[in-house]
């Protein structure tokens, strides 16, 4: 799933190319907008809320979208053959320059540009947004003592933006099991700061890099080496966590007190979990 640098990426991007141009034609191809036609209104901004995107036009009406796994948005020039089959498409915008077809949204909604508030209430402070505030999101990370740091890290209602990527990547830089309880945290503001640090220094590029190596492959210590050694010590990465939306990678040695038996060192288990790091329900992305 997309991490919050890269949608603000993503909204950056739509919005150099769509701002301020008249929508000729829209296509939504989901059932509940399958009739709402935004053609002729002008396309004001595009943004990004955490993991959410923004398209928001001048007189008021907003086309809210969210990636899930594997969503994106993609601009071609006019009679420009588009990528992937027909049947993913859930969106298209034509302009005069452009057309951006969104495939494989996780969420499509249109609704006035009033009720974002509403339908984004369940987010907490944006790392990358203007409305950051870190006492905030500390508060929120600590709020219930007994659960799973690397679960709180990864619920948008304690800080919008960050997902498994950077979970794993901060639990490690801190030292931290991830399956630990938020209360046994020693120090939540320098994990808070660092997540804002990670996401900072990756908001220009949306790469995750967290080991300041760009080269394909370096970019993270943890994530997605499962089966590896460690960058740091040479211990063998695990993985686990449950769904792809959640699984996370640690090293033993080097985040000590992390679980091993029920743990995967590779992805043919990707679905095995830790009984400590099975995910409750909580607010999602």
């Amino acid at each position: 799933m997309p991490e919050g640098d890269t949608v603000l990426v993503a909204a950056r991007r739509l919005h150099a190319a769509l701002a301020q141009e008249r929508l000729l034609r829209t296509d939504f191809r989901v059932p509940a907008y399958a009739m709402h036609d935004l053609s002729g209104r002008v396309l004001r901004e595009v943004a990004a809320r955490g993991k959410h995107l923004l398209l928001r036009t001048a007189d008021g009406v907003t086309l809210h979208t969210h990636f899930g796994m594997d969503g994106r948005w993609d601009l071609y020039r006019p009679g420009r053959p588009w990528r992937g089959p027909d049947h993913e498409v859930r969106a298209v915008l034509k302009t005069t320059p452009w057309v951006a077809v969104a495939t494989r949204l996780r969420v499509l909604e249109i609704f006035p540009t009033s009720h974002e508030t509403v339908a984004l209430a369940h987010l907490g402070p944006d790392v990358l947004g203007p409305d950051w505030d870190p006492d905030e999101a500390v508060r929120r990370l600590t709020s219930d003592p007994d659960r799973p740091v690397g679960e709180a890290l990864l619920d948008q209602g304690v800080m919008a933006g960050p997902g498994n990527v950077y979970r794993s990547e901060v639990c490690f830089l801190r030292g931290l099991d991830p399956f630990a309880p938020a209360g046994a945290c020693a120090d939540p503001r320098a994990l808070v700061d660092l997540v804002k640090r990670a996401m900072e220094a990756n908001r220009a590029t949306g790469r995750q890099i967290t080991t300041g190596d760009t080269r394909r492959g370096r970019e993270q210590w943890v994530y997605g080496r499962a089966g590896q050694p460690c960058r740091r010590c040479g211990t063998t990465i695990l993985r686990g966590g449950g769904s792809p939306e959640r699984v996370v990678f640690w090293c033993p040695s080097c985040q000590p007190g992390s679980p091993r038996s029920n743990a995967s060192t590779g992805p043919a288990s990707a679905g095995r979990t830790s009984a400590r790091g099975s995910p409750r329900p909580r607010s999602g992305g």
